[in-house]
């Protein structure tokens, strides 16, 4: 059977059912994948269903977002507090250096792990790279063309799937960051721990010395640069966000 604008009811359930099926968000491509070739609907058709599935959500617990990696159900921010108390499992917390780093790889990306130190005036650490990469929401895009040839990081998908992004161009802007001056403060973000339930939301933690992700990697908390001893771990959010918005020579290059 063809869909056309008067079947947009039985359209509308089937697509409801196959978000609700679904371990991860999905394209328009893959939701008219569900259907066989003689009754395919047009793009026009499925945008259109899945706009009044996002308003029949109104006044609801779940809402229909698009990420970018497609469209997804997921628990309102408001109720997800309730929704967290049927798993026992303790919130992830994260480290303010695995935070801060994380920021500067999505508003200067590509860049090198020399050029985050350079902005934050400390080190590093090996654990804090590995736990964004295994986490996926970063990976290396390429080599900048210098001696050494280090790797330039860049964010992926998955990280603005996490963080309810269709673009980079929806993170806030830096002068929005400078209000983030409390450190105990809770993130909350619309995916659980393990990815494997997006519609679940799950809360995050700023943590000024606890590891970032699993009891092993110990080696969470920054190295002094021997080359700039003028900063701290302790840096402003406010400094940070500064720093952040000039480019650094090498990148400048």
């Amino acid at each position: 059977m063809t869909f056309v604008m008067t079947d947009i009811d039985p359209l509308k359930r089937i697509l409801e059912a196959v978000l609700l099926a679904a371990a991860q968000p999905l394209s328009l491509s893959q939701l008219s994948a569900v259907f066989e070739e003689q009754e395919a609907p047009s793009r026009e058709d499925l945008s259109r269903a899945l706009e009044q599935l996002s308003e029949d959500c109104e006044g609801r617990g779940v809402e229909l977002v698009e990420v970018a990696s497609g469209f997804r159900y997921q628990v309102r921010a408001d109720v997800h507090s309730f929704v967290t108390r049927l798993w026992t499992e303790r919130q992830t917390r994260y480290s303010r250096a695995l935070l801060e780093t994380l920021a500067l790889i999505a508003y200067r990306q590509p860049v090198t792990r020399g050029e985050i130190e350079q902005v934050r005036g400390v080190g590093v650490s090996t654990s804090i790279i590995k736990t964004l990469e295994e986490r996926e929401w970063v990976r290396v895009v390429g080599y900048r063309d210098v001696p050494g040839k280090p790797a330039l990081l860049g964010t992926t998908r998955a990280f603005l799937d996490y963080f309810n992004l269709k673009s980079l161009d929806e993170l806030p802007a830096l002068s929005e960051l400078r209000d983030l001056t409390d450190p105990d403060m809770q993130l909350s973000f619309s995916v659980d721990d393990d990815g494997d339930a997006p519609a679940i939301t799950a809360s995050i933690t700023v943590d000024e010395g606890t590891d970032a992700e699993a009891p092993d990697m110990t080696d969470d908390s920054d190295t002094h640069n021997p080359t700039d001893n003028t900063h701290s771990e302790s840096e402003s959010k406010d400094d940070m966000a500064e720093k952040a918005s000039t480019p650094s020579p090498e990148t400048s290059a």
